[in-house]
């Protein structure tokens, strides 16, 4: 996994795409510069407007970078889209990462776990240094944080404090991590696959009289 600064020493300039929040985040990273457009509109609305206010030429993009989750799937999801549309008219390397790693990394506090909703009372986990883990609320560990635009359809974990969630401030302080990884079919991180049940149609009949 390539870390920020190499992914500017190879394709730069970079077009940053995130949606997995309430604030789509759109930005134009070079090596020497950033510029950043966000939205609070809905993703459909907000990705494009954003690419549209940066002015960005679509000939001269390196290469895609968009988050692939814990976040907002339907956000997630229409970046997803998007890039599939351009890199099908005009071919340019995609990479993706993780939004949780992407905060635990940024704040640099040891200990610190960073959560998102994962519905149906679970949580989405990370600390620096380990890996992306899906916990029940009843099971989760002290030290929490959830980034701010974050939407929770569950009660938020007592003691949870709320930080930020700014690409512009955070991708700085963490380029020379390795958070993102080649995305040749981009799309929103699941922890596993969907297990569809399969089901055998019945004609529904009376019950046959007793005997």
């Amino acid at each position: 996994m390539p870390s920020l600064r190499q992914l500017l020493a190879k394709h730069s300039p970079l077009l940053f795409i995130d949606a997995a929040s309430a604030r789509v985040q759109v930005g134009w990273v070079t090596e020497k510069s950033s510029r950043w457009e966000t939205s609070e509109e809905e993703s459909g609305i907000g990705v494009f407007r954003g690419v549209e206010a940066l002015g960005v030429d679509p000939a001269g993009i390196g290469a895609f970078v968009f988050c692939e989750g814990p976040g907002s799937i339907l956000g997630i999801r229409t970046v997803a889209m998007a890039l599939r549309t351009w890199t099908l008219l005009q071919p340019k390397p995609v990479f993706s990462y993780q939004s949780l790693a992407l905060v635990a990394h940024g704040t640099g506090e040891t200990g610190l776990r960073v959560i998102a909703d994962a519905r149906r009372d679970s949580w989405h986990v990370f600390q620096a240094g380990g890996k992306l883990q899906r916990i029940a609320t009843a099971d989760l560990p002290g030290n929490l944080a959830m980034p701010e635009p974050f939407r929770a359809w569950t009660p938020v974990p007592a003691n949870t404090r709320r930080i930020p969630y700014s690409l512009a401030d955070l991708l700085p302080r963490v380029a020379e991590v390795d958070l993102f990884a080649p995305a040749t079919a981009p799309d929103a991180f699941l922890h596993e696959e969907p297990n569809y049940v399969t089901w055998t149609p019945q004609v529904h009949r009376a019950p046959l009289p007793a005997q």
